[in-house]
């Protein structure tokens, strides 16, 4: 007897009684079996989220989503729906600091994210990266200054389209994305950012904590938005630390922060755990 194919669903839909058991009755009655099931009301937004997991051994994606269209129509869903065993096609861009490019490739090699790499974006030649395993991956330089920023955009937006990109992430890319780009990308491009936000943007941010005397340095990921760093937040963390830390340590400390909260962050995303709420997300924890 063959294994059933696993897919998840992920809603949402302006919250009212009986959406949970008219999913589950729906997925029942065409002979899903649920395994997995999360939910989330929002009482200020009035909006109702959900994430399921199940089984079914009869019918593909395609039968699956077309079953639930209709039925998602009658409550004015927002829907996605995907087979488990489809790979998202990733694309990784990066400057000079490499350390979240490092930590991403790795996991990857040791089957933690379970994706595929559409390619690598740099905006510095492959050398500088010649100290990690590039071998087949696509590697793309994209040198942009300001005179380039237009033409450099344009190939990038060709890249990830011509590949079938379904996930951008900005592994420590210090290029602002243009309004744009960053429309076109709404939902589907994920920001690291070396700080804990919404406090020490810009430049040097670890300097500036320094001159704060901060006793928390942390991490942020988030989508990315027109609006510079004010995209929805996905995940954070922080470290500890004190008066006798300097500069290069909160940036020794910083880069460990970065990798694990972007590489949870991704394990979030490729598991369809992390939902739009507005400027807000929601994010279903296995």
């Amino acid at each position: 007897m063959s294994t059933p194919s696993q897919f998840v669903l992920t809603l949402s839909c302006p919250d009212r009684a009986g959406i949970v058991a008219a999913v589950s009755n729906h997925l029942a009655a065409q002979g899903g079996n649920i395994i997995e099931a999360q939910q989330f009301g929002d009482a200020e937004t009035g909006r109702f989220f959900m994430r399921l997991v199940f089984e079914d051994a009869e019918r593909d994606l395609h039968a699956l989503s077309s079953g639930f269209e209709d039925f998602a129509k009658r409550f004015s869903m927002q829907w996605a729906l995907r087979d488990r065993a489809q790979r998202r096609r990733v694309m990784l861009l990066v400057s000079k600091f490499d350390h979240c490019l490092a930590d991403i490739l790795y996991r990857w090699r040791i089957g933690e994210l379970p994706m595929d790499i559409a390619g690598v974006i740099a905006n510095h030649p492959r050398d500088t990266y010649r100290h990690l395993d590039l071998d087949g991956i696509p590697f793309h330089h994209l040198p942009v200054n300001r005179d380039s920023r237009d033409r450099q955009e344009t190939a990038l937006w060709q890249l990830i389209e011509q590949s079938d990109t379904d996930l951008v992430v900005l592994a420590r890319y210090m290029q602002i994305l243009s309004n744009d780009l960053a429309h076109k990308l709404t939902g589907r491009c994920i920001n690291i950012h070396h700080s804990f936000l919404p406090g020490f943007k810009g430049a040097r941010p670890y300097h500036q904590a320094y001159r704060r005397g901060v006793k928390l340095i942390g991490a942020t990921a988030h989508f990315v938005t027109a609006e510079l760093d004010e995209g929805p937040i996905i995940e954070q963390d922080i470290e500890r630390v004190t008066h006798a830390d300097t500069p290069d340590d909160l940036i020794r400390i910083g880069r460990d922060i970065e990798r694990r909260v972007l590489a949870r962050t991704l394990r979030l995303y490729l598991d369809d755990r992390v939902l739009l709420n507005g400027a807000k997300t929601v994010v279903f924890h296995s």
